[in-house]
């Protein structure tokens, strides 16, 4: 089988290997499409390991089924989570499912940008979710980006009445401002300096739409938010400047969530004299869990959150290449996904 092996951003390679065999418990899923994330291309992230088997947001049709598995059956299409979690520990009582032990083991096999990946029994009990007919493929691929969305607006702690914005106009940005208001605030302001992204924003339906290269950004935001600083700031980019620049936009009282790593040596500089007198809280939302992925099959599934308004790009397995690339150059893109054929 065809399968896509990451070795740098600029090297990505088709290898074959053998399909896997699976055992009790397990599935065999044929892929029918995956998207890529950012942090797919997060070369701190992904280097060291390379090389390695990407793909964690996958859709695809059950080919075989290990024995003692009567939840699916062959032909049947599923949503495949990552990782997950054993559900009892102390972490996992308390809602924090990625920093479960078991969560940071468990893995697709090779990864699910392949013609086949193995599914273990854990995850075909916890995490595997059957596709209904009225969704579509390329729909289910945004489960797992939209889960990690929910689980950002959760940590974030968004109440009716809120302002709030969102730094980064990329496919997660969207969502997380949608799910913003969605979740009652009165004012959504998603900032993007690529005119293409704040385009699709504006189809998207976004409240107030920002170029932080038109003004002082933090101008813009007093001008239509009445003169307040907003309540909540989410930070997509995984850069310090934008990360300081959240903390210096939010207003007294106010939450700043950092939704994606920087790399290991960064430091971000914070007065704690700044973030005391104005009770200002840092947070950050690592991926997502069981519960947060049947939430995005719903919303999806509800048409809260429309596929059309995220995905741009397709490409087929062999062109990988060339949708890595795109991904780890932002400019006129959003999701880009890759499909079987």
């Amino acid at each position: 089988m065809r399968v896509v092996e990451y070795h740098t951003n600029d090297d990505i390679r088709i290898v074959d290997l053998p399909v896997p065999e699976i055992g009790p418990g397990e599935l065999l899923v044929q892929l029918r499409a995956c998207g890529i994330c950012a942090s797919d291309v997060m070369e701190w992230y992904m280097r060291p390991r390379a090389p390695l088997y990407p793909g964690h947001e996958p859709v695809g049709v059950v080919a075989a089924v290990g024995e003692g598995v009567e939840q699916f059956t062959p032909g049947q299409r599923v949503f495949v989570h990552h990782h997950v979690p054993c559900m009892v520990c102390h972490f996992c009582q308390r809602g924090l499912f990625s920093q479960c032990p078991t969560w940071r083991t468990t893995r697709l096999y090779p990864g699910g940008l392949a013609e086949f990946f193995r599914v273990s029994a854990s995850h075909v009990q916890l995490d595997v979710l059957p596709i209904p007919d009225d969704l579509s493929d390329e729909a289910a691929t945004l489960i797992e980006p939209l889960a990690c969305c929910i689980r950002g607006v959760d940590r974030a702690a968004i109440r009716p009445g809120d302002s709030v914005c969102i730094l980064g106009a990329g496919s997660n940005g969207l969502m997380l401002s949608l799910l913003a208001q969605q979740r009652g605030a009165l004012r959504v302001m998603l900032v993007d300096p690529i005119a293409y992204r704040r385009q699709y924003a504006q189809k998207a339906g976004i409240d107030i739409v920002l170029d932080p290269q038109a003004a002082p950004l933090l101008d813009q935001i007093l001008a239509v938010n009445d003169g307040r600083k907003p309540d909540s700031v989410i930070v997509t980019p995984s850069k310090i400047p934008v990360m300081q620049q959240g903390i210096d936009l939010v207003g007294p009282g106010g939450a700043v969530l950092f939704f994606a790593p920087s790399a290991p040596a960064d430091v971000l500089p914070v007065s704690p004299n700044h973030l005391f007198f104005r009770e200002i809280t840092l947070r950050t939302s690592y991926s997502a869990g069981p519960y947060e992925t049947r939430q995005a099959l719903d919303l999806l599934r509800a048409g809260r959150i429309r596929p059309e308004t995220l995905i741009t790009h397709r490409f087929t397995l062999q062109d990988a290449a060339q949708a890595f690339k795109l991904v780890a150059s932002p400019g006129d893109a959003l999701k880009i996904l890759l499909v079987a054929g």
